[in-house]
């Protein structure tokens, strides 16, 4: 069988997807040595991914994601492989592809939070992004043979959302693994960032469904009763950082200022570190589909705590302290609970080791896998 991978998405810069997106393909390396392969890749990416497997051959397809050229050009370029399963890592399906496929869907964050404010365009060009948007994302879900998903409460929301038959989609969670790397490393990375205390620790995108101007505020409120204490944001500096940069200006004493500590984007071996030396791990976001981050934070013993909404309970299970993450006070509360109370930080790190037992990416790629020979 010629299966072809759609991993256009594939540089971790971009965030969760692009995780996903490597390690799946990764782990079918590992696993199938039976169908052949042709993973698509954007040109600025191509030498990022070095095939381990003589099946998986890697492709050119400079086609920018939610562009003109996707739609119209890259069917052409799919069509000429003549491919009987084509796996889109993203809801992003061209219209004219007509072969079959599987697409997964990781969440429908867009849908529920269809804001300007989520957006660098103007209010006019948001709108016709999001018409077209919804009009992809259904279109995809409606013709895809399988659809994929990373967790019940995605699941769930696809099928109410999109009036998609439960039957039709399959739900396969991520999984969670982080490099360590020696602590003179760390100690450098430490150093280099500025950090001096004890430190709380976010990584991911400042989209607004993120929430970090709560948590910021939070982290405020913490001062004043934990005055020592540093907050370390992880992420690609662009648009949305900037506002969140904002945002800590305008609503921060100079001194409180001085304890936020944007990061910006930072490779593995570097992330390492924060995660193994950070005091808290601490996860605010309004919605997501997976949540891999703090599953990464338990992963290297790393307390979390987390939203109370969406998916989050589902994929952290008891290994995780939750607050409402709209309610800043709880937010603040729930943070120095945890800060202080010794007990309740070892529960909750042997509570997260329990609980990264249910997630791998070799059983992820695995049960992809059997809905590759199911179609």
């Amino acid at each position: 069988m010629k299966i072809g991978i759609d991993a256009r998405i594939y540089d971790t810069k971009h965030g969760g997807i692009a995780r996903y997106t490597q390690e799946v393909i990764a782990n079918l390396e590992k696993i199938d040595f039976e169908n052949k392969y042709f993973v698509f890749l954007r040109a600025s990416e191509f030498d990022l991914y070095q095939p381990k497997n003589s099946n998986f051959q890697k492709v050119v397809a400079d086609f920018r994601t939610y562009s003109w050229q996707e739609q119209l050009k890259f069917p052409f370029l799919l069509n000429k492989y003549e491919l009987d399963l084509m796996h889109f890592m993203h809801f992003n399906v061209p219209f004219l592809y007509r072969r079959k496929f599987i697409t997964t869907i990781h969440d429908l964050i867009i849908t529920h939070f269809p804001t300007s404010r989520a957006s660098q365009l103007n209010p006019l060009m948001y709108k016709i992004k999001l018409f077209f948007y919804n009009l992809i994302i259904s279109q995809a879900a409606r013709r895809a043979v399988r659809v994929i998903t990373v967790s019940n409460y995605s699941k769930e929301d696809i099928v109410k959302t999109l009036k998609i038959e439960s039957e039709k989609i399959s739900v396969i969670y991520e999984g969670a693994d982080l490099k360590n790397i020696d602590s003179a490393d760390c100690n450098e990375v430490i150093k280099e960032l500025g950090i001096k205390n004890d430190f709380l620790l976010y990584v991911g995108t400042a989209y607004p469904h993120k929430n970090l101007e709560k948590l910021v505020s939070a982290f405020d409120l913490i001062l004043k009763e934990k005055s020592d204490l540093q907050l370390v944001l992880v992420g690609k500096d662009g648009y949305f950082y900037q506002q969140i940069k904002k945002f800590a200006k305008e609503n921060l004493s100079a001194e409180n200022l001085s304890k936020v500590i944007f990061a910006g984007y930072l490779d593995d071996s570097k992330l390492s570190c924060l995660y193994q030396r950070a005091k808290l791990y601490v996860f605010p976001s309004l919605m997501e589909g997976f949540g891999l981050p703090p599953l990464e934070a338990q992963a290297v013993g790393l307390p979390v705590a987390s939203s109370n909404k969406s998916c989050l309970p589902e994929v952290l299970g008891d290994g995780a302290v939750y607050f409402d993450p709209e309610n800043i006070e709880d937010m603040k509360n729930k943070i120095i609970t945890v800060l202080v109370d010794e007990n309740l930080r070892q529960e909750l790190i042997q509570k997260g080791s329990r609980n990264l037992q249910r997630f791998s990416w070799q059983k992820c790629a695995q049960e992809i896998l059997s809905i590759y020979f199911q179609k």
